[in-house]
């Protein structure tokens, strides 16, 4: 679904994404993971052509980006940023159908794909004639979600998405992306900072450090055999507090 060669990324003198190569399987989940400033939000934009690589190829479908390509090929991709990037002056509707209508979409099928999604994704049809700042953080996520869903693409990246949700929210909605994700059986990418949620959703999960992947695997892979002493040092200190006291405590 997308591959990367040579893929490398500066902002002035800090290297942000040091030459790698990777492939993103196509109907499969992808998480990446790992400190902050590792790179991984840089390595998710560079898939959606939001900024452009130093050096290497990002190629989509087979086909590279380019700047004369980019505009087209990113109707075939969905994104979800963390706070959800909600347009304030837009309704709930407006904010999911806007896309649908600058492609000038007949009203009809806009209204099917929106009937689609709402029951999709459990979104009170009540909420659509709301603004984003009459919306709970979950919803508001929902709609992103619907938003980025509206054209059906063929990827789905998300950058943090749940990132900003109290604990419980979160959790409720873990479960209803992992069954949306099942359900639709698209390809997904999804960054996160918590190797839970990693494990949760991904098929396989990408570690990065400073710009570079330190290992590629399942989170059995990465508990059971770690490639080096920092992929040990990172799953060590993502344990709960919880666990860290029941050790405490026997």
């Amino acid at each position: 679904m997308l591959k990367l060669r040579g893929v490398s990324k500066h902002f002035g003198q800090t290297t942000a994404i040091r030459p790698l190569d990777l492939e993103i399987p196509a109907g499969r989940t992808t998480v990446l993971i790992g400190p902050s400033g590792c790179g991984k939000s840089t390595l998710l934009r560079l898939m959606i052509g939001l900024i452009q690589p130093d050096t290497g190829t990002v190629s989509f479908e087979d086909t590279a980006l380019t700047t004369s390509n980019i505009a087209s090929l990113r109707h075939r991709m969905g994104y979800v940023i963390q706070d959800g990037g909600l347009f304030p002056h837009l309704t709930a509707q407006e904010n999911i159908e806007l896309m649908a209508r600058h492609l000038s979409w007949d009203g009809s099928r806009i209204a099917s794909r929106l009937s689609e999604l709402v029951d999709l994704t459990h979104f009170p049809v009540d909420g659509l004639e709301r603004y984003p700042v009459q919306l709970s953080g979950g919803q508001r996520q929902r709609v992103s979600l619907m938003r980025a869903l509206m054209l059906d693409p063929h990827v789905l990246l998300l950058d943090e998405p749940l990132g900003s949700l109290d604990p419980m929210v979160r959790s409720d909605l873990q479960a209803e992306l992992k069954s949306i994700f099942d359900t639709l059986k698209k390809t997904v990418v999804l960054v996160t900072h918590d190797m839970g949620e990693a494990g949760f959703f991904g098929n396989q999960i990408l570690l990065l450090r400073d710009g570079g992947i330190v290992q590629q695997g399942t989170l059995a892979e990465l508990v059971t055999t770690p490639s080096n002493p920092f992929v040990t040092r990172f799953v060590n200190a993502q344990r709960s507090p919880l666990d860290a006291f029941g050790e405490n405590a026997s």
